[in-house]
């Protein structure tokens, strides 16, 4: 049976290292703020902002949410997030994700200032990460890092199949683990005969929202596999693994819940600390 990746407890330990750099800054009078845009009256948007501001309170972290109605219009956003780009107090900006249809949400992440893009969406610093300088990483590929480090799963010289090409996971993930010296296969929904390139992979990250569709035959014996996927079918919350059927193959997995979900969360935390030392030009 494959050990169980617990992202909570990962989640948990990195909060607390947020909390205890804000404790210290605290004492020298220098506190970080996240701001949240969110845009209408989305229920599942609604409950990933509330869980946010939790967990910024718990880290220490001043947080404040401007909650605009769903149709409001595309200049009106972009003026809001110019204000923020503007106040000095503000050290990350997030704009919750979906955005209705009649907003661009390109045109607002790169409206964000690169310096305050807390996500790590803004075409600069994908640019940067792409090319090898500093910038933030997207939260989520960045905890799962984080819980390849602190789990003691080397990458180096590993075949890694990601499974997935959004800017937000699949290709910032991929780049990730290619600067740590895996090779990386990165797969769609173009690629055919999926199972044949996972079943030769020591690291598997599946990030389509596809339920299920890692199976016993898409892992070889030993593997890691990373589930990424967060899908809603009759109620109940499932990944883009098969679970049941994978968990006695793999060597390590994450389950869902608990398993990727916290670690993005707690590395918007770090993140948000992270650009606030920067602005600050402070260690």
């Amino acid at each position: 049976m494959a050990r169980i990746l617990d992202g909570k407890q990962i989640a948990a330990d990195i909060q607390q290292e947020v909390r205890e750099r804000t404790t210290a800054f605290e004492a020298s009078g220098i506190h970080f703020q996240l701001t949240v845009v969110l845009v209408g009256d989305h229920p599942a948007s609604a409950t990933y902002v509330r869980n946010k501001q939790r967990t910024a309170e718990k880290v220490g972290l001043k947080n404040t949410l401007i909650h605009l109605p769903g149709d409001v219009s595309e200049d009106t956003l972009l003026a809001e997030i110019d204000r923020l780009n503007a106040d000095t107090e503000v050290d990350g900006i997030l704009v919750q994700l979906p955005l209705p249809s009649h907003i661009s949400e390109q045109v607002v992440i790169e409206r964000i200032a690169p310096e305050k893009d807390v996500d790590g969406f803004h075409p600069m610093n994908a640019g940067k990460n792409f090319v090898g300088l500093s910038a933030v990483w997207p939260c989520t590929p960045a905890g799962i890092m984080e819980m390849f480090e602190r789990e003691q799963i080397d990458v180096a010289g590993k075949h890694a199949v990601v499974v997935g090409r959004s800017n937000i996971v699949g290709k910032p993930m991929a780049m990730m683990l290619l600067a740590a010296n895996a090779t990386v296969t990165l797969c769609h929904s173009r690629t055919q005969d999926l199972a044949a390139l996972t079943r030769t992979a020591d690291i598997v990250v599946a990030a389509v929202g596809q339920p299920g569709l890692i199976t016993a035959a898409h892992v070889k014996p030993g593997a890691v596999v990373v589930d990424v996927g967060m899908n809603r079918v009759d109620g109940k919350l499932m990944g883009d693994v098969a679970f049941e059927e994978v968990a006695p193959i793999a060597g390590a997995i994450t389950p869902v819940p608990g398993g990727v979900g916290p670690l993005t969360v707690a590395m918007l935390m770090k993140n948000t600390v992270r650009l606030g030392c920067a602005r600050r030009h402070l260690s």
